[in-house]
């Protein structure tokens, strides 16, 4: 089986994080996999670039700027949500591609923001090779939104998308649903990373007849794992005297990852824990450090994933208040380093923290519950047994061996049989 995943990025955020990981777990399978990528960040081989020259380069990024350009203006010149919606008018023709040809099946991740348009989808499909989509998002879903929040539109037909002003100059939702419809993306065979977002994807008319599977993204458990804690703290000039609670996202002052909920909580955990100081992985940091009410210190925007994992590691808590989320790497990622875990009933979030056994579940939105799972998880008495209880969520669900074989068995049900 030759197999060839697409995606906008290799490393660049955490679909394409994801992707890549699941492209080492399949390597070490033995399956003959190669990855296609408009942007590549890392040294893998097996990671093929679409930008190999300057002028490439110049070209997909003015597709980007074009896309985003046709939004901004349909919007009226607002840049509500710019980047909260895609609408794929503009990418790259890689149907002739030679990996695309010899691949016995296409496997997409994230492909907006100029990586593919709805056109260069369809002549993907018309090559009649079987594709996998994993779902980071809903985007597939809807019309043009990532995620629909409150909105259900896209269960029936998408019109006037609440992403956008209230009267755009042209109704952008209700065209690209439209061109959705043509696509045939029923055809395609879906892995949703989480039940959540399986669960929210069947109700959209789009997606209907579409065949699912539930698979989480992989980890690797050789470069995310526990370390000695007081060693660590002191070798990363880190306090071994303070509890410490790290918020990461990738924007920290992103609404959408529940920045305000986290500085809400806080200023609740300030008199009762007076000694504790977060940690902040991510960039934008000076935007939240103004705002909370505990010492903290900016760990900055880390890229490697040693690095990375050490942060978690050191932490004695992590905290992920997204307000919308579908599997989040994070959280298998400080599980994975024995690091338990807040966050909010939303999204698929509570499929991954276990209410206190490998964290807390907190009700979502609610930043008292939010302050009371942190307190709960800094008090627990037997923080060994947390760990313990992180580590065997994550080697029997998350490991990369097992969802390889799940992605593997996936794969070889859209083929004929020998």
């Amino acid at each position: 089986m030759n197999l060839l995943l697409l995606s906008t990025s290799d490393l660049t955020g955490g679909a394409a994080v994801a992707a890549s990981r699941l492209l080492h777990a399949l390597r070490k399978q033995g399956v003959e996999v190669r990855m296609l990528v408009r942007d590549k960040r890392g040294d893998n081989p097996d990671v093929v670039p679409l930008n190999t020259t300057s002028w490439k380069r110049r070209r997909n990024w003015l597709r980007f700027a074009w896309e985003r350009f046709v939004i901004f203006l349909c919007n009226r010149f607002s840049r509500k949500n710019l980047f909260q919606v895609s609408i794929a008018n503009t990418g790259t023709d890689i149907s002739r591609h030679p990996l695309v040809l010899q691949a016995d099946v296409i496997h997409l991740h994230w492909i907006n923001q100029g990586m593919l348009s709805l056109r260069d989808l369809e002549k993907l499909l018309a090559l009649g090779k079987p594709v996998v989509w994993t779902l980071h998002d809903l985007w597939a879903a809807t019309a043009i939104c990532h995620y629909p929040g409150a909105c259900g539109q896209y269960a029936s037909s998408c019109r006037r998308c609440p992403m956008l002003v209230g009267h755009p100059l042209w109704n952008l939702a209700s065209r690209v649903f439209r061109r959705k419809q043509q696509l045939g993306l029923q055809r395609i065979g879906f892995v949703g990373c989480s039940r959540w977002i399986v669960s929210a994807c069947r109700k959209s008319a789009l997606l209907e007849k579409a065949v699912f599977r539930v698979i989480p993204n992989p980890i690797d458990v050789s470069v995310f794992h526990p370390f000695p804690k007081p060693e660590l703290r002191a070798a990363k000039h880190l306090p071994t005297d303070k509890k410490l609670i790290l918020f990461a996202a990738a924007k920290l002052s992103d609404l959408r990852k529940g920045a305000n909920f986290f500085v809400a909580a806080c200023r609740l955990l300030s008199g009762k824990f007076p000694e504790a100081e977060v940690l902040l992985m991510g960039s934008h940091a000076a935007e939240l450090q103004a705002c909370l009410p505990l010492p903290s210190r900016a760990l900055g925007y880390l890229s490697s994933p040693s690095e990375i994992a050490e942060a978690y590691a050191a932490a004695d808590v992590f905290v992920v208040p997204s307000l919308e989320d579908n599997l989040p790497n994070t959280i298998m990622e400080a599980m994975a380093c024995g690091t338990p875990c807040v966050g909010f009933r939303t999204g698929g979030i509570p499929e991954m923290i276990e209410h206190q056994r490998t964290g807390y579940v907190a009700d979502s939105g609610s930043a008292e519950d939010l302050a009371r799972g942190i307190a709960w998880v800094l008090e627990y008495a037997e923080k060994a047994d947390l760990a313990r209880h992180c580590l065997e969520k994550v080697r029997a669900e998350y490991a990369e061996e097992t969802v390889a074989r799940q992605y593997l068995d996936f794969y070889r049900s859209f083929l004929p049989a020998k």
